[in-house]
């Protein structure tokens, strides 16, 4: 499992060290705290030097308002953020704008790193392009597996899946299994399975008292060791409704 804390060295990029020194001298490097928003803008290349990014988006809808035989629009309104994924140390990100669709970064953690380029700025760096088309290919395909627990029936199927697919990429071990090393609010957990808090609170309950999750350290989210995740699944949520 590959881990935002990972030293430069485990990191999927071999060049790390170089870019790193490069955004250093070119200013293209910056700290943010937590929570705190990444401005970006279309076109750029962004890279998680240490910490993690949450991205989050929303789209923005208009409504069609008959009256007296006419219709009428009415202005756009912004519809509640949802949760679409974290970015973790050593891999690259980028913000693309589509209307209605509109799509923000946000620190996860305090001492996020964030460095920034330009596509052309990795002509100077070959290898390292293809370091980073490798990432987004990965992250594509993660997404795949994203959609395939998004599209479950059951709500207690999309939580599950969803832990799975998180403490599977971004996890690291500890005695009591694996565990996701930031905290992440039964809010946004919900708005990323099309669910509520008040839901999610319910089904994480059950989860827990079926040992299929339990807490580590402050309310971080731990898998216990044993039987794959997904046995575990099969057998042991079945009954749940």
């Amino acid at each position: 499992m590959s881990s935002p804390s990972q030293p430069d060295s485990a990191r999927p990029f071999l060049s790390w060290q170089r870019i790193s020194d490069w955004a250093n001298e070119h200013y293209r490097c910056r700290d943010f705290s937590k929570d705190e928003k990444i401005p970006t803008r279309a076109g750029l290349l962004y890279l998680v030097q240490r910490g993690a990014v949450r991205l989050v988006g929303n789209a923005q809808v208009s409504a069609t308002v008959r009256q007296k035989g006419s219709a009428a629009r009415i202005p756009l309104v912004a519809a509640e953020e949802a949760f679409l994924g974290f970015v973790g140390a050593g891999q690259p990100f980028e913000i693309v704008a589509q209307p209605p669709f509109t799509l923000q970064s946000f620190s996860h953690v305090d001492q996020t790193t964030i460095i920034w380029l330009y596509w052309n700025d990795l002509d100077t760096w070959p290898h390292f392009r293809r370091e980073v088309l490798d990432a987004f290919r990965r992250q594509h395909q993660r997404k795949l597996l994203w959609l395939s627990t998004l599209g479950q029936r059951r709500t207690i199927d999309r939580l599950l899946g969803f832990l799975t697919l998180l403490i599977d990429e971004y996890g690291e071990s500890c005695e009591a299994g694996d565990y996701l090393p930031f905290p992440l609010t039964h809010a946004q957990i919900g708005s990323a399975i099309g669910s509520t808090r008040v839901t999610v609170t319910r089904l994480m309950g059950k989860l827990r008292q079926r040992g299929l999750i339990q807490n580590h350290g402050e309310n971080l989210i731990c898998i216990p060791p044993g039987a794959s995740w997904s046995q575990q699944a099969h057998t042991n949520y079945e009954s749940l409704p």
